[in-house]
């Protein structure tokens, strides 16, 4: 059985349910192959027609588990060669490849998303077709400010240019409402039904036949690779690698081993005021 994931079957609904909710459903390799397996016996299974992917706790994902990325890239500066841009393309490609079954299945996706969904969250969540928040969420590309780009450029596909430009040069937080207002997101609901909701809509899609399903999906996203979505792909995995390779991005990795990864963030984005720290987020708590 899996460690980080469960599996619910309904009325041709598969839901893949993240649980590691105590480490808010961070990125592991462990749930990197857990989820690429699961989403491959969701396309092969004559019971599902639907994935809906959720998740415990009271965040969807708040990005890769980077406290063993850090010490992994800092155990590797003793090393006599120099940083390997093609192993980490390949590293980090077998992440997005699991991401992309969300996008390649020919099984509709929708995703239900609470809490944090930030970073490599988001690198997950923008692949799926549709995504629905609790009103309690918050999207967001933080290490977009420091050692990071994304690997998607679902971004641009779902927001455009301006507005992806405006949030990733800046690496400001989305709550729930602007993510639905700008199209990052379809919609909003309250955190109380937020499963339900979801769960609703894809029984919904469900009630259609399958050739339906999965010849309407590859005509929209027929779209998108004709945009040249797989070359973006590419970039944003090569650039994600080389923005934590830079000067600034080797000296975060030693603050993160010297201080802690978490104290490193937090003065990465106290002179924001977002994800936890300063005036705006607790602003936005308040409301």
């Amino acid at each position: 059985m899996p460690d980080t994931i469960r599996i619910e079957v309904e009325d041709g609904v598969r839901s893949i349910i993240l649980c590691r909710p105590r480490e808010y459903n961070n990125i592991t390799p462990l749930l990197r192959d857990e989820l690429g397996a699961a989403l491959d016996e969701a396309e092969e299974a004559k019971d599902t027609k639907v994935v809906l992917l959720r998740a415990e706790g009271s965040a969807f994902c708040a990005g890769y588990g980077l406290d063993w990325s850090t010490r992994a890239q800092a155990d590797q500066s003793g090393r006599t060669r120099v940083w390997d841009s093609a192993a980490d393309y390949q590293a980090m490609s077998g992440f997005v490849r699991v991401y992309q079954k969300l996008w390649y299945s020919s099984k509709p996706s929708v995703a239900a998303v609470q809490g944090w969904c930030i970073c490599g969250g988001t690198d997950l969540v923008l692949w799926s077709d549709v995504i629905i928040a609790a009103e309690n969420a918050v999207f967001g590309y933080p290490t977009s400010r420091l050692w990071g780009v994304p690997t998607t450029a679902m971004w641009v596909y779902r927001i455009g240019f301006e507005k992806a430009k405006r949030y990733l040069l800046t690496g400001d937080e989305i709550p729930a409402a602007e993510a639905a207002r700008i199209g990052l997101i379809l919609e909003t609901v309250p955190e109380e039904r937020l499963q339900e909701h979801a769960m609703a809509l894809a029984k919904r899609m469900a009630m259609l036949p399958l050739n339906q399903l999965q010849m309407i999906k590859l005509y929209v996203n027929q779209v998108a690779e004709n945009m040249g979505i797989a070359s973006l792909r590419t970039l944003g995995i090569l650039f994600d690698g080389v923005a934590r390779h830079t000067q600034e991005g080797l000296d975060f990795v030693k603050l993160s081993n010297d201080i802690g990864f978490r104290e490193a963030v937090r003065r990465r984005d106290d002179p924001f005021g977002d994800y936890g720290s300063g005036s705006r987020s607790r602003r936005r708590k308040k409301d």
